[in-house]
């Protein structure tokens, strides 16, 4: 097993490769290193192929992304092989998320946890993006940065694989790929090259995050989820002592505050509208910030495939709804595992399978096609906030119509049972 560090003595400066002819070759050429593209790299790997993971920023840095996790994420990750250790270091549990309305209902959804299920988690990312990274370079792949991806030309390439074009510094070169995949968050330059990148279908939203020192307890707390008048801000607590904050933008009154007045006013005006609760840290509210605020827009994106002749897209770059109810972790850990499958039946040493790309494509969309209905109908009744708060009181008291909801939230059951007329009747009956 190699030793060194996948980000220092192990990184190969693009400048430094001879490719044959000029043009390197490889099999699989992941976009992105993020937790998808390694999680994806990892299980391909060892599988006898030569992968390569590009990623174009020079070292780990925070960006805007998800820290709140199920247990269904935490059970990929661990299909995955990530040491136990390591999963204990990055992941803080978590007793509850409580879904919080802005007539003061009080929604708390515990994963199944009441039940003897393990809980939610608040991760570390800036520990669990580099360890991904690192096992997918342990297994074999080659890991690359900083390095930009310029162009996707499919059929390109020696035997029609996809040719790409890559920049390292002022250094424009071409690699050729057998099977590119697109993992690139998103807004992923890969989808926009295919001319699969379509806008989010619940229009512009803005998405803010940063963490804030956390003196509160060290076992499992509770996160909030604080719906407001035309935003929404979670609240996760993370390790390391500290208190993660995301943001959603979805009105054009906050996102034109954000251009005149700044990411830190808005994101301060936010927090000065979440009330206290009565599981709330004490002095959460004055915690200084640990990290910059960083930001994502637009943050949704839809594509209109996500596989084709030598390429898929997976995590993020696969689509990506609204951090409301998306556990986009989740998604993107799913769509690393299925894609992997499909790279593999269609590489693979011992079988060949000219179908498995698309294969793909149709088991996500089996896999989330539910998930995203509850999403964009939970979207909806945000938008109207009688039907929302008459929703959300009701779920409130029910308990078994609330359990089922967060079985749904968190991946744990099938979407579909949140879509069943009996749960909806149970849900809206007075």
């Amino acid at each position: 097993m190699r030793s060194d560090e996948p980000h220092d003595d192990a990184r190969i400066d693009v400048d430094d490769v001879e490719g044959v002819e000029g043009v390197e070759r490889v099999d699989v050429a992941v976009v992105g290193g993020g937790p998808a593209g390694s999680a994806f790299a990892a299980r391909v790997a060892g599988a006898g192929l030569r992968v390569l993971i590009l990623e174009a920023r020079p070292f780990w840095t925070w960006q805007a992304g998800g820290v709140f996790a199920s247990p269904a994420a935490m059970r990929e990750l661990r299909s995955l092989g990530l040491d136990a250790a390591v999963l204990d270091a990055v992941a803080r549990p978590i007793a509850a998320m409580n879904v919080e309305t802005p007539r003061g209902a009080t929604i708390r959804l515990t994963y199944g946890a009441e039940h003897g299920g393990e809980p939610a988690v608040g991760l570390d990312r800036s520990a669990l993006d580099p360890a991904l990274l690192e096992l997918a370079w342990a297994r074999g792949a080659e890991v690359r940065r900083p390095v930009s991806v310029v162009g996707v030309e499919p059929g390109r390439g020696a035997g029609g694989s996809v040719r790409l074009r890559v920049r390292h510094g002022t250094v424009t070169r071409a690699l050729d790929a057998r099977i590119v995949v697109g993992a690139d968050g998103h807004r992923s330059a890969v989808a926009r090259a295919l001319g699969v990148d379509r806008p989010a279908r619940l229009g512009t939203r803005v998405g803010l995050t940063w963490h804030l020192a956390d003196a509160g307890e060290s076992g499992p707390g509770d996160a909030r989820m604080v719906v407001l008048d035309g935003a929404y801000c979670g609240l996760a607590p993370v390790p390391g002592g500290r208190l993660n904050v995301g943001i959603v933008l979805a009105s054009r009154r906050w996102r034109e505050r954000l251009t005149s007045d700044g990411a830190q006013a808005v994101g301060e005006a936010i927090l000065a509208q979440v009330p206290d609760a009565t599981r709330s840290r004490a002095g959460w509210r004055a915690a200084q910030a640990t990290d910059a605020i960083a930001g994502a827009a637009p943050l949704g994106h839809r594509v209109t495939q996500r596989a084709g002749q030598g390429w898929l897209l997976i995590g993020d770059a696969a689509g990506f709804l609204d951090p409301f109810t998306g556990e986009g972790l989740h998604r993107a850990l799913v769509s690393a595992r299925l894609g992997a499958n499909a790279v593999r039946r269609t590489l693979g040493a011992d079988a060949r399978d000219d179908h498995a790309l698309g294969a793909y494509d149709r088991a996500m969309r089996r896999r989330f096609q539910s998930k995203d209905v509850v999403s964009l109908l939970v979207q909806a009744f945000l938008a109207r906030p009688a039907l929302f708060e008459y929703a959300a009181q009701r779920l409130a008291r029910r308990d078994d119509v609330r359990a089922t909801m967060g079985l749904v939230m968190g991946d744990l059951v099938p979407a579909s049972r949140a879509l069943d007329p009996r749960y909806l009747a149970a849900l809206l009956a007075p």
